[in-house]
Formats: structure tokens, sequence, C-alpha cells
């Protein structure tokens, strides 16, 4: 399977990142990437950035490279209720939402809280994607997750950063989401959640998981850029490109 683009990458902007947007732009075409979404932590997030960096980004240009760009955020959620840690002004300006659970923003614990968080998150009309839900700091009721999300039209992502960098223990929990997602039809994104240029479009145990989950590519968004894009226009985003 051929992914053609990243939903989820970070800048030096997120404080804990070390690429700025043009390394990345430059590593996305070298690895042969028509589009990525640049997706800096909201600014809850310890180091993170400011609430006028999301502001400012219509400065950036659409392209780089010959890569499209994307310009969201990794919003943080904060509470049961599903708040996020951005402004709806903020958020109806963005071309893609991801939604997360981080341990430093969300202090609970209990798969009722967890779930009853992320489902509201998927809630959010201006949320896209569900940022690594096989989180195993998180617990979750994944039917009741997929069943939110088919419901919302809302995206889970297969983290790839999840397996080689990040949330030790994240494997099996993803390989059950995605083998449930696989069932249901369920809309999936793969971010590389890169932190560094050199792992912008890396997707190999990504990949891995959705081999053996036997994911359909029609529900994969990254396979095409139009399909994506389509995607983001159902959610109301992108309607004047």
């Amino acid at each position: 399977m051929n992914l053609l683009l990243d939903t989820h990458t970070h800048t030096v902007a997120s404080g804990h990142a070390y690429s700025t947007i043009i390394e990345n732009a430059k590593e996305a075409s070298k690895k042969g990437l028509k589009l990525f979404c640049m997706t800096d932590h909201g600014p809850k997030m310890p180091g993170g950035p400011h609430i006028f960096h999301f502001g400012n980004l219509k400065v950036l240009p659409s392209e780089v490279d010959g890569v499209e760009i994307l310009k969201g955020v990794e919003a943080n959620i904060l509470d049961r209720d599903g708040n996020l840690d951005m402004p709806e002004e903020i958020l109806k300006k963005l071309d893609v939402v991801i939604a997360s659970l981080h341990d430093v923003c969300f202090p609970y614990r209990d798969v009722e809280s967890n779930t009853e968080a992320m489902i509201n998150a998927i809630k959010n009309p201006y949320v896209d994607i569900v940022g690594h839900p096989g989180n195993p700091l998180f617990d979750i009721d994944v039917d009741k997750v997929l069943d939110a999300a088919k419901e919302y039209n809302t995206c889970i992502e297969i983290n790839n950063s999840s397996f080689v960098a990040s949330r030790v223990g994240s494997y099996e929990n993803c390989l059950l989401i995605a083998k449930k997602a696989a069932k249901m039809n369920v809309k999936i994104c793969v971010g590389s959640d890169a932190h560094i240029a050199f792992d912008v479009g890396r997707f190999d145990k990504a990949l891995e998981v959705i081999e053996k989950a036997h994911l359909d590519e029609e529900f994969i968004m990254n396979t095409d850029v139009d399909k994506f894009k389509d995607y983001l226009r159902s959610k109301g985003k992108l309607l004047n490109r």
C-alpha cells in the first residue's frame, strides 16, 4: 500500500520537536509525499506554542518543495467533556484538527473517563482525527469510541511513532483498534507523528498493523490526496481550496 500523505507532524514550535517546517517539507519531498499536515501541539502542552502561532499560520505558503502543506493542530483533550486547548475561533480556521489525550494535560486514568473524554472530543465538529487512541496510559472502550467515530465521521489514527519512539506498549492496542475499525469501516488516518524531519513519512510499523488488520484501502485516507481533502471538505474544511 502506497501512502502519499502524512497527517501528523511537528515542528520546533511544539517545544520538544527538532525540525522546521522547511526541513519537514524537504524530507517529505525526498520521500515522494504529495502532502503533509503541520500539526503542532496545542498551547497547554508544556513548552508548546502560544495561541498566536496558530492564529498566524496564514503566513505559511500552501506548498514547499512541491509538497502541499495543510495547517493544523494536535489539540489536547483537557477533560471528560472533551474540551480542547484551542478556542473555536482558531479551530474553525484550521485545515485539520487532531484531538489527543496526553498525560500532562488530562488527569484521568479510568476507562470510563478516558472513553467519555475521547467520545466528546469526537463530537466536536472541528475535530477530524483522534490521535494515538491506542496509548496504553489511557484504556478506552474501543467499541464505543469506534461507534462514535463512525457516527460523527471522524478518523481514527494509526500513529507510527507509538511503535518506534513513544507510548511503549501501544502495538497490541492499536492492532485491536485497527481490526475492529476494519469490520466497522471506520475511516483511518496514518500519521508519522514526526518530531524530527527524518521521521516525516515514516509509516513502516503502521503499515504492518494495517496489513495484519486487513484494513480496506478505501477507508485509509492517506492513499490519495483528493480522498483526504474530500474527507476534510465533508467536515467543513478547505471549502475555498
